[in-house]
């Protein structure tokens, strides 16, 4: 073999995706167009964890824990090694950079991360609850993105919470949520916390799905 083959072959590999496993696999992008979806993967070497605090913790604004359980499509069976992404706001309504970012960070800010559920398709993330974009064109949100084990990657309905007054009654009461649950968000105080809980299902109304 050439060194010129070998050099494109070893490049062809290294570009591939990998898994948390370290094994390589085909990305799937399924249930319609999703600008941006590709951050799923920029954890790079980094194993997420179950549970994680984002970045910005340390700043003012209500903290927030969001948990919950990701099922396989039968809603009962836990699902492990799903990774999940998210990003938000800052409390301007704005997705802050700092001006070092490379990849999706730039469009998405560094208020972002990555999950993974354990064994019993636990997660659990920590945060500061996001303000409204500042034209108030859509209700306070954390978007989600999930990415599962054989490669399949799409979006679902963002976390909301109740009471924003900007939310509609389609947000309010989903027909089909992506995910298979609502996104909407009621906090209850935990100490010195605003807990909420959501349980995702995988392919659960996503278009396309296999």
């Amino acid at each position: 073999m050439s060194r010129i083959c070998l050099f494109l072959l070893v490049s062809l590999l290294n570009s591939c995706p990998q898994h948390q496993n370290g094994e390589n696999f085909d990305p799937i992008l399924i249930g319609g167009p999703c600008e941006g979806c590709e951050a799923v993967f920029e954890f790079g070497q980094k194993i997420p964890s179950s549970h994680d605090t984002l970045p910005g913790f340390e700043s003012k604004g209500l903290p927030i824990k969001v948990s919950g359980t990701v099922y396989f499509l039968d809603g009962k069976t836990p699902a492990p090694n799903v990774i999940l992404y998210l990003y938000h706001t800052n409390q301007a309504g704005v997705y802050p950079t700092k001006g070092t970012e490379t990849g999706w960070e730039r469009r998405h800010g560094y208020l972002r991360g990555w999950l993974k559920t354990d064994e019993k398709g636990h997660y659990s993330f920590v945060t500061r609850k996001p303000a409204p974009y500042p034209d108030r064109s859509n209700p306070a949100h954390i978007h989600l993105t999930l990415l599962e084990p054989d490669g399949k990657y799409y979006w679902v309905d963002s976390y909301l919470f109740a009471g924003d007054s900007l939310l509609s009654e389609e947000e309010l009461s989903p027909e089909a949520p992506r995910g298979g649950s609502s996104g909407v968000l009621t906090l209850n105080q935990e100490d010195d916390i605003w807990a909420g809980r959501r349980n995702l299902i995988l392919g659960k109304n996503i278009p396309g799905y296999p």
